[in-house]
């Protein structure tokens, strides 16, 4: 018997875990809101060279102005972004002009620029005209943002496996709140880039403490349904961040808007317990006990607290205790044959979600892209339950692959179908992203998940600092991102092919456990004494039997699974 009988006995999926898992799940409304928000907060709005300041002189309309003022841009129908003539051109205000205007002299926007507001009131763009020139700068935003996204998956996940998961959770909800809330209040570009990188991080720690406290607390039966269905508070969070957007409209007041219920979700979080898989393994029993016992008070399971003692618990994780008495570090997801494969496998199959294209489209097209997730995940869900993970995992990344592909043979002017294939598109990819994050949850032990999950999400964010130069590419030729999309996903599927199914398994507790279970390998039978709670008490007797039937069997299901060292 393990910690997943313990969890039963203290009442399974109980009260405590409804109101555990709704409250680390509510931040997940704002995260979706981080993840995109450069989308409105930098989006740029349409502008033009501002006119000379000498221009309210002449006894003009503001439209013949601008004819006498800026050039038409290549198309012929909008005005010039970056070029204005150098000397006012008062012929092309003659209805029947036809001078070539290719020939005319121009300069850049000396005198700045002028910003539509019809669709944006202010952005970073129009404060600090990042524009023409000095556009890359505003890509550079949201490339530094998942940097710090990165960083913080590298750091929070290595403090979380030393200092435990409740308390770095708590700290990266009080670091986003201040630091997100500092970002509003910005004098200036490079010190709003920097609150972004340590906002960055802050989300990391929030996403992944808060994926494994879920699925530390939750009985193996309801991980799957329970992964699903809180994966959509990031689904709805991309609706109300577009609602937010359309209403504010002012990139300051988005930024307070989005940050600030972060002091809300760190003053509650003071009421979540740590993880009592994580405490025992770091040799804090008599914590464990209290947190098991507190668990079971919520439960309305009163009447087993004084049949769990430390006896019992010890008992419980004999084997996982003896295993914790090592230090582990990122080293050890490569050093055994079973901690390497899992850990190749999942960076491909994460390194597939940097670069999918995200949704870029403003307020109506972020609802629609949003709205997308609600059957994707649903489909998610049915093929979770039914199919497994890795059947799931695969399918959702080939599919991927076929639609991306597919558009790149539809033309630009049937933007109907492209639109059509590109929600399908990521409806697929949302589906796989939930997923894998179950899944690696699910595959990485307790004594070293939040390390694992860390180093394997850092992936997906180099993948997205590296997306806008994949980007260039559409200069040198219009299908190569596309191709680049498609074949990175293409790759993911065929590694998730080698990862081990973990539909309703235990969750592995050592890397011994992680090895015994799917490298084929034989674990050496424990002899251990079973421990009686009471005369026929609620745990009745609690040991680990291991039978040479039972070892046999592991060995042959692992066989099935093909690289099932994974």
């Amino acid at each position: 018997m393990g910690f997943g009988e313990l969890l039963e006995e203290v009442g399974g999926f109980g009260r405590y875990q409804w109101i555990h898992v709704t409250l680390i799940s509510l931040p997940g409304l704002m995260m979706a809101g981080q993840n995109l928000l450069n989308n409105f907060v930098s989006g740029i709005p349409a502008h033009h060279c501002s006119l000379p300041a000498n221009h309210s002189l002449y006894n003009l309309s503001h439209h013949q102005l601008l004819r006498a003022f800026i050039p038409l841009d290549s198309s012929g129908n909008k005005l010039d972004r970056c070029r204005r003539f150098v000397e006012p051109q008062w012929h092309l205000l003659a209805a029947n002009s036809s001078t070539n205007v290719s020939q005319i002299q121009t300069e850049g926007c000396l005198d700045g620029w002028t910003f539509d507001r019809s669709e944006f009131l202010a952005t970073t763009v129009s404060e600090w005209e990042l524009v023409c020139s000095l556009r890359p700068l505003k890509q550079m935003i949201q490339t530094i943002y998942m940097g710090g996204v990165l960083t913080g998956a590298i750091i929070y996940g290595g403090l979380s496996d030393r200092f435990g998961r409740r308390s770095v959770l708590t700290w990266s909800y009080l670091q986003l709140a201040v630091l997100g809330c500092s970002s509003a209040l910005s004098p200036s570009y490079t010190a709003y880039c920097v609150f972004r990188f340590l906002s960055g991080m802050a989300v990391s720690g929030v996403i992944l403490n808060g994926v494994s406290l879920k699925v530390e607390w939750i009985p193996t039966k309801e991980r799957t349904l329970v992964g699903t269905l809180t994966s959509f508070f990031f689904t709805f969070g991309q609706m109300i961040l577009a609602g937010l957007a359309y209403w504010l409209r002012d990139w300051r007041k988005l930024q307070l808007v989005i940050c600030a219920p972060q002091f809300l979700f760190f003053a509650y979080s003071w009421w979540f317990s740590e993880s009592a898989r994580w405490l025992v393994l770091n040799r804090r029993s008599e914590d464990a006990l209290k947190t098991l016992h507190r668990v079971a008070r919520i439960n309305g399971k009163s009447e087993i607290i004084d049949k769990l003692t430390l006896e019992v618990l010890h008992s419980h994780m004999k084997k996982e205790i003896e295993s914790s008495r090592s230090s582990f570090t990122a080293y050890d997801l490569l050093r055994t044959r079973g901690m390497r494969r899992i850990s190749i496998c999942l960076i491909a199959v994460w390194s597939e979600h940097l670069c999918s294209p995200l949704p870029v489209s403003i307020y109506l097209m972020q609802i629609i892209f949003g709205a997308v997730d609600f059957p994707a995940k649903l489909l998610a869900l049915s093929m979770l339950s039914y199919l497994g993970r890795r059947v799931s995992q695969a399918t959702c990344l080939f599919l991927s692959a076929l639609i991306i592909f597919a558009n790149i043979f539809v033309p630009s002017d049937m933007q109907t179908i492209r639109t059509t294939l590109a929600c399908l598109g990521k409806g697929f990819t949302s589906a796989s992203f939930t997923t894998v994050y179950l899944y690696t949850g699910e595959l990485y032990p307790t004594i070293i998940r939040q390390t694992g999950m860390g180093f394997v999400s850092t992936m997906a964010r180099v993948g997205s600092m590296a997306a806008p130069a994949v980007l260039i590419l559409d200069e040198v030729l219009p299908a190569l991102p596309s191709v680049v999309y498609g074949g990175a996903a293409v790759l993911a599927g065929c590694f998730a092919c080698f990862l081990p199914e973990t539909l309703n398994m235990p969750l592995p507790d050592t890397i011994e456990d992680v090895e015994n279970k799917w490298s084929g390998r034989s674990p050496t039978p424990p002899q251990q004494e079973s421990v009686s709670l009471n005369e026929g008490g609620a745990l009745g007797h609690v040991g680990v039997v291991m039978t040479e039937g039972v070892a046999l069997k592991e060995m042959k299901d692992s066989e099935g699974t093909g690289l099932n060292a994974l």
